[in-house]
């Protein structure tokens, strides 16, 4: 079984615990002039179009794939927990001294206990997202009073942090693309949005 991370830091593993984060754009690192489909493949188009070079994704259609965690979320801080449920592990002494303990970059997959199965995969610039799809992907719509005193819909990201939120808890912004643009350049480092890539599409759904 593969596993599938979330970056922690903006909430979106618990955006998708919660059902609230159905969707993932993962980057395609090479600089292609287009992709196509050919005979249900994706083909990386280089300098002509007699030069291809295949894009296998990394997961596919109706795949079962581990929502990677750290073993203390997975055992709610009991290592105890972890050698009860997985056996496989027995032999240590202390579960604290897994490298996944901490970091969910170690885990095994296999003992995650929360999954997603692949629904639909594409291949796409980055910003070709429609609003929709931002919200899909985790950004969050409020609606308040302006100070105008007129209802106004604002979108907003998780895990942005007080030093740089005019609100306190988290930056507005008005339009959920606005929002998402922001959050992948927080993500993948700035400029990510303006150099406008290749990602690979994933929609998912929460394995129950």
């Amino acid at each position: 079984m593969k596993k599938i991370m979330f970056n922690d830091r903006f909430n979106l593993t618990r955006l998708v615990l919660e059902g609230r984060k159905n969707m993932t754009r993962r980057f395609i690192n090479s600089d292609y002039s287009s992709i196509i489909v050919s005979e249900g493949k994706y083909l990386g188009v280089v300098g002509n179009e007699e030069e291809y070079i295949r894009i296998v994704p990394k997961y596919e259609i109706g795949e079962i794939v581990a929502i990677a965690q750290p073993y203390k979320t997975v055992c709610q801080d009991d290592w105890k927990a972890l050698l009860s449920h997985y056996p496989d592990l027995a032999e240590r002494e202390d579960a604290e001294c897994l490298a996944g303990w901490n970091n969910k970059l170690f885990v095994q997959a296999d003992l995650m206990i929360n999954h997603i199965r692949i629904t639909n995969i594409k291949a796409d610039r980055l910003q070709n997202i429609s609003e929709k799809d931002c919200l899909n992907e985790g950004i969050t719509r409020t609606i308040h009073k302006s100070a105008d005193g007129e209802w106004a819909r604002y979108y907003w990201y998780h895990g942005v942090t007080k030093t740089n939120c005019p609100h306190g808890q988290y930056k507005e912004y008005d339009t959920a693309t606005e929002a998402f643009a922001n959050l992948i350049n927080e993500i993948g480092g700035k400029g990510t949005w303006e150099r406008n890539p290749f990602v690979m599409v994933y929609e998912f759904e929460l394995v129950k």
